[in-house]
């Protein structure tokens, strides 16, 4: 690592020590995120409304990261890192340890979360702090790539766990082995040194009315992003039985479906334009939303559960299309700082919206049905392409 890597960083930086504990902290996670669907679903029996308290509270640390970062913000870059590898720590043993009941699983849940909302934060800072003078670019590149091979390694993991024991009697041993990855993690980043300057631009809200579309275009993304993410796994589980093994696959294909994408959908956000790519992403994302949502009346049960599960890698790939968005501030944006400074308030106006969009598709789903839920999230896609329509392009 140190050979190859020398040209990105600074010589006496402690990116080896963050990046060894990035990559432990995504087997980690890895472990932990191919299981803890099932777990809810089979052993906690939580429901659809459930699941949408639930991730309340998982969205919850990432809208009070700004009030977060402003209690500490004396600390270095390095110690905030710290601290929320500390905070995972406990959150990831704690759900370990306890006993499948519905309140402490959500506070083993939102714990994890702060210390993972704090270290995410912190990594990108980080990563930029340690590398060398126009490197920048090439050091996010390779901690992305870093963080989704530990991911991998964990989904992996599961799968093959599963392949071999399906029974609800592993969630416990891979949530403690998963803790143990993170503990690792967590002494690995004690080595970290310095006193890098944590990004201000983290610290505050910056609202400008020319970045009003933009903040729109949030509201419309953070919303339909979270109907998939928080319910989209759970419809596979409780709709067609999917185990813990078959969950983490699609999570693994979808993860390699965006790494080895994301550079085609980056080019065609240069050559085809910003604005082109959100009207496409999203009109593409109704036709994913209605088979998701209605797939069960048109087919039998099991070509309905295969639909699903290429719609759920389909949706995965055509989510990589919001660095659209970060395009177009970078587009009208009048320096870095103002461009930073609005995507960390877009970021927070995502959260904003996410947070009650999984209370309210807990209830939607449970009152009114999974195929209301999902037609819900396409008539917010036809919006987001309307709204999207409406952006002047700089010729």
């Amino acid at each position: 690592m140190n050979i190859k890597l020398n040209h990105i960083f600074k010589e006496n930086s402690s990116y080896q020590a963050l990046f060894y504990s990035l990559l432990l902290s995504a087997i980690g996670f890895g472990l932990y995120k191919g299981v803890i669907d099932n777990y809810m679903a089979e052993v906690v029996q939580m429901n659809e409304l459930d699941r949408g308290v639930t991730e309340f509270f998982r969205e919850l640390p990432g809208l009070l990261l700004v009030l977060i970062l402003a209690v500490f913000y004396r600390s270095s870059a390095e110690r905030m890192y710290k601290i929320g590898m500390i905070i995972m720590t406990a959150g990831m043993f704690m759900q370990a340890l306890i006993s499948p009941v519905k309140v402490l699983v959500i506070l083993a849940i939102f714990i994890y979360s702060v210390g993972e909302h704090i270290q995410l934060g912190m990594k990108n800072t980080l990563s930029l702090e340690y590398s060398k003078e126009g490197r920048g670019g090439q050091a996010l590149g390779y901690q992305n790539a870093i963080y989704q091979i530990g991911n991998l390694i964990g989904y992996a993991a599961v799968i093959i766990a599963f392949a071999f024991i399906a029974s609800t009697k592993l969630f416990n041993p891979v949530f403690l082995i998963a803790a143990s990855f993170i503990a690792l993690s967590m002494f690995v980043s004690f080595h970290m040194s310095g006193k890098s300057i944590t990004d201000k631009s983290k610290s505050r809200f910056y609202f400008r009315k020319k970045f009003t579309k933009y903040y729109m275009l949030e509201v419309f993304y953070g919303a339909r992003k979270q109907v998939f993410f928080t319910f989209g796994p759970y419809v596979l589980i409780l709709f067609y039985g999917a185990d813990a093994g078959v969950i983490s696959m699609l999570f693994a294909i979808s993860a390699i479906a965006c790494f080895v994408l994301a550079p085609w959908v980056g080019k065609c956000i240069d050559r085809i334009g910003y604005k082109t790519v959100m009207i496409a992403d999203t009109l593409i994302l109704v036709i994913v939303c209605f088979f998701y949502g209605y797939a069960h009346h048109l087919f039998s049960m099991h070509t309905a559960f295969i639909i699903c599960c290429v719609n759920y890698i389909l949706d995965s790939v055509i989510s990589l299309a919001s660095m659209a968005s970060n395009v177009y501030v970078q587009d009208i944006s009048d320096n870095k700082e103002e461009m930073r400074a609005t995507i960390s308030t877009g970021i927070s106006v995502n959260h904003f919206i996410t947070i009650f969009i999984a209370l309210l598709g807990g209830w939607i789903w449970n009152v009114l049905g999974v195929e209301v839920l999902f037609l819900i999230s396409a008539v917010l896609g036809l919006c987001n392409s309307a709204y999207a329509a409406t952006i002047k392009v700089n010729k």
